[in-house]
């Protein structure tokens, strides 16, 4: 066998560098993919979406503004994390130095954003005006439309504009992030003469408008509600009602990304919530980790604005077109279904539609949920049940992202009401979700419910609620367990599954996990259920060597797992020893992967496929062939280290043959013959969208569960 590096598989543009693990192995050279810029090629497919001529318009434009939020994040995140590694001389375990990774970033970014304005400017943005949805320049419009914008600016802007100057006695401001901006530079008839008085040097100031979020980014002309004005085109025509000195071509746009990676020091916190709340506070003033500015700002401008915001050139990006296209889900939401996706089909199950107690429901058999396919009302009408159900005796519930409008609080407070014992553990750790959470729990505390702010040195990522009933004497346990956060709002497009059942060991082993993040009350003991950071590390590897055993002994072998990312180094060696036993593995991987498949003695067998649609790929599904008795699992946990070892999850084992049968046969089958909407990592790190072979019918995955009726009306029968 050649070595590993003679090998070594052309890169192109070096989008992934192929790098070295440490570990001693002969395949240690190419061994692993960096997670960072494999998370830019899932950004990269997100932003393809919006590049496909064959998505309807308005579908088009929101996976703009959903790639430009993803962008946003990278950097508040990821880039934040490499610049303090760079500042602090921190030695990484990737062999990439992070210097180096800042500049492969920066370069496969602006890459990315101008193929985006390209994509919105030259594609998207035309085919809606030849529809009659058009953005136009304030200057081109009638005299008659430009005096009802001037009134509408007059009586809904100016008044909440706020110019500020820099001089010697007006620091230059604080600039929150994500903001859009305005600059300019201007020479005020007064400061002329304070100028002189003072005796102070230079006649220009720099005055800095910040356009409140709070304002519609896109102004409607008229009533059609299809013609608009960008805010800040309609903002620097009117700035000589701000500064009478300066004129339009004067203001030019710019916008920040600040650090938003708290550092919680929890160990020294006497109050985690007060802490947390200090924290989101902090979060406001991070360091500027990236500055986009207008490709027609002045060079003196972008130098002045770098050397105040302490930045370097590297971290100034120039726009060939607007800034923050995220705003432009306010476009989106336009009454036009001709210019979107069709509505997702959503049925729910018969049974569920019977009259019948959702107890009753469930006593008969476990039931799998599949969302948004199936609606999440009927989570949120079990607990409402549960809540006034007189023989109901405790709600345990684990709450991670709930949104501010969720219905699943004010029902525990419901139940609370009733007399019931309520406990819930809010994640207020969970990030960019922080505020909402911190404001539920309150309000939670306020009405009694026992609310238990996670674990020290952990965040509770596990989708869990424990129902506790009394029947005929005795206690029954019913308990769900999910992929999905418990979220109605995001259920409508995220893909999840849940569980449903009152399977006696599985109820015990809920009650410990709920004894564990209440009291710390160790347990390693759990009979069915796959815990983190108690079982479900030492078990993944389990079932995975189980496999490379039965395959070197010439049994069936075979894995699939479909999850969000898989970045633990431990799971993807194991994957690779499976690989070189004959293993055949399938990997659906929405984004993150830094397992390299397809390298000669190392992943051969090993095919590594990512699905982006119209929804968010988000459950997570385990399948092990066992030698033919075959292994399913669902759950909560991805395959990255802060899943494994630094969150509460919770993974559960499918018992139920008819519902193994839909999960192999009809869900994990369904993504792997997808040749719509897949595509298929290579062994140099990047990925080809996969085209149906000649005579091969197209099939969609997501769009198939909306066609199937195996989906609905089944009940499964332990």
């Amino acid at each position: 066998m050649s070595s590993p590096s003679s090998q070594r598989l052309p890169i192109g543009t070096t989008v992934f560098p192929l790098v070295e693990s440490d570990l001693n192995s002969e395949f240690a050279v190419e061994r692993y993919i960096n997670r960072d810029l494999s998370l830019i090629e899932f950004n990269r497919r997100v932003l393809q979406e919006a590049q496909d001529p064959n998505q309807p318009l308005l579908e088009r434009l929101k996976f703009i503004a959903i790639f430009s939020s993803l962008m946003d994040e990278f950097f508040m995140i990821r880039v934040s994390s490499l610049k303090e590694q760079v500042e602090e001389s921190i030695v990484s375990t990737d062999s990439i130095p992070p210097q180096q990774l800042l500049k492969d970033i920066r370069k496969s970014v602006a890459g990315l954003t101008e193929a985006q304005t390209d994509c919105l400017v030259n594609e998207i943005l035309p085919g809606l005006e030849e529809k009659g949805i058009t953005i136009v320049k304030y200057a081109s419009l009638s005299a008659f439309e430009q005096d009802a914008l001037s009134k509408y600016f007059c009586d809904q802007i100016y008044p909440v504009l706020t110019p500020q100057a820099v001089d010697p006695s007006h620091p230059f401001p604080y600039i929150s992030g994500g903001s859009l901006n305005l600059g300019l530079f201007v020479r005020p008839n007064l400061y002329k003469r304070v100028r002189r008085a003072h005796k102070l040097t230079g006649d220009e100031l720099f005055v800095r408008i910040k356009i409140p979020q709070f304002i519609d980014r896109l102004v409607p002309i008229g009533k059609t509600g299809s013609r608009f004005v960008w805010v800040e085109d309609l903002i620097c025509s009117h700035i000589k009602m701000l500064m009478p000195e300066a004129s339009p071509e004067d203001c030019h746009a710019f916008r920040i990304t600040r650090d938003a990676d708290i550092e919680l020091r929890e160990e020294e916190a006497h109050d985690l919530l007060q802490e947390m709340e200090d924290n989101l506070r902090q979060r406001r003033f991070g360091h500027v980790v990236r500055l986009e500015v207008s490709d027609s700002m002045p060079g003196r401008m972008r130098k002045y604005l770098r050397r105040s915001l302490e930045i370097r050139s590297r971290d100034v990006y120039q726009i060939s077109g607007p800034l923050n296209l995220g705003d432009l889900w306010q476009m989106y939401k336009l009454n036009r279904p001709e210019l979107k996706d069709a509505p997702i089909k959503v049925t729910r199950p018969a049974q569920f539609d019977s009259g019948r107690s959702t107890f009753d429901i469930i006593k008969k058999g476990d039931v799998i949920l599949h969302h948004p396919y199936m609606p999440y009302s009927i989570i949120t009408d079990f607990i409402a049940e549960a809540a006034e159900d007189p023989d109901v005796l405790a709600i345990k519930i684990c709450l991670y992202r709930m949104g501010p409008e969720s219905p699943i609080p004010p029902l525990l407070i419901k139940a609370s009401e009733m007399g019931k014992q309520v406990t819930v553990l809010i994640e207020i750790k969970a990030r960019f979700d922080e505020e909402n959470n911190i404001e539920w729990a309150k309000k939670l505390e306020q009405a009694g419910v026992h609310v238990i702010y996670g674990l020290l040195g952990l965040k509770t990522h596990a989708k869990t609620t424990l129902i506790v009933r009394r029947e005929k004497g005795k206690l029954r346990r019913y308990v769900h367990l999910a992929t999905g956060n418990y979220n109605p709002q995001t259920s409508a497009i995220y893909t999840d599954l849940g569980l449903l059942t009152v399977d006696e060991e599985i109820g015990k082993d809920a009650t410990e996990l709920f004894n564990f993040l209440t009291a710390y009350s160790p347990n390693d003991d759990f009979k069915k259920l796959l815990i983190a950071p108690a079982n479900l590390r030492q078990s993944m590897l389990e079932l995975i060597r189980h496999e490379t055993e039965n395959a070197l002994a010439g049994k069936p072998a075979r894995i699939i797992a479909k999850n969000n990312r898989i970045a633990d180094t431990e799971i993807v060696d194991a994957l690779y020893e499976a690989s070189q036993a004959g293993v055949k593995i399938d990997l659906i991987v929405r984004g993150i992967c830094t397992l390299r498949p397809g390298v000669p003695g190392l992943s051969d067998n090993i095919q590594v496929r990512s699905i982006v649609g119209r929804l968010l790929e988000h459950s997570r599904v385990y399948y092990f062939e066992n030698g033919g008795d075959p292994k399913v699992y669902l759950g909560s946990s991805d395959w990255m280290p802060r899943n494994l070892d630094r969150r509460v999850e919770v993974i559960t084992p499918i018992q139920v043959p008819q519902i193994k049968d839909f999960l192999i046969n009809d869900y994990l089958t369904a993504y792997l013959k997808d040749n719509v909407k897949a595509h298929e990592l290579g062994p140099e790190g990047s990925y080809h969208h996969i085209q149906p072979r000649a005579g091969e019918p197209a099939f969609n995955s997501q769009l198939s569960f909306q066609e199937s009726s195996n989906i609905v009306d089944f009940q499964m029968h332990a």
